[in-house]
């Protein structure tokens, strides 16, 4: 019985470091922002979905890249159940958007079926852009010049990359990033592993 025990402890110690990451610090992650969701609902990004690979891209119903909805919504229901999650944020600032967040959500659903989060549209560039996206600017030097930009965020909470709007949803450089990142191991909240420990 003893050696079982034993064997049993040295399991718990030696598993449970090489299964999870390093847990994301919300209050110091720039995914901690409070977004309101397109058809209402609030959500903070970090709680929600910290510890998954983001994409994130803003996004306009009347572009030229428009048709890059399909493209997105492919990765994401491609990749949806490894981690992936796409965060859209529709924005006028190009003048290029339905004008309500209802307009919107009706125009993706019909002519794209997109069934990743959207928010309420938004500002992304200036002195009155969206603050997350003022983050998203500081740390890669790259507002979005145009619709359909994209920032690859890490499941460390970092952000690792800007994109062009040039740059498609199959562009290898960009399919090759997420996989990299999908690859790592998921961070796990420190009350999860102790809740973990105490079921085994």
């Amino acid at each position: 019985m003893r050696h079982f025990i034993a064997a049993s402890s040295f399991a718990l110690l030696t598993v449970v470091p090489f299964t999870a990451a390093k847990a994301i610090d919300c209050a110091s992650s720039v995914l901690n922002h409070d977004e309101k969701r397109l058809l209402g609902g609030t959500e903070n990004l970090c709680k929600t979905y910290g510890g998954k690979v983001i994409l994130v891209v803003n996004t306009a119903s009347r572009c030229g890249y428009t048709p890059q909805f399909e493209g997105i919504e492919k990765l994401y229901k491609s990749y949806k159940a490894a981690g992936l999650v796409v965060l859209g944020f529709p924005s006028d600032q190009f003048r290029q958007e339905e004008s309500s967040d209802e307009s919107i959500a009706k125009f993706c659903s019909t002519n794209y079926g997109v069934t990743f989060p959207m928010y309420t549209k938004t500002r992304v560039d200036g002195d009155d852009a969206n603050p997350f996206y003022k983050v998203l600017k500081a740390e890669t030097k790259h507002a979005p010049d145009w619709n359909f930009n994209k920032y690859l965020i890490g499941r460390d909470g970092k952000v690792l990359a800007h994109y062009s709007s040039r740059v498609t949803p199959e562009d290898p450089k960009l399919l090759d990033a997420i996989k990299a990142e999908l690859a790592k191991p998921a961070p796990v909240a420190a009350a999860a592993k102790v809740d973990d420990l105490a079921r085994r």
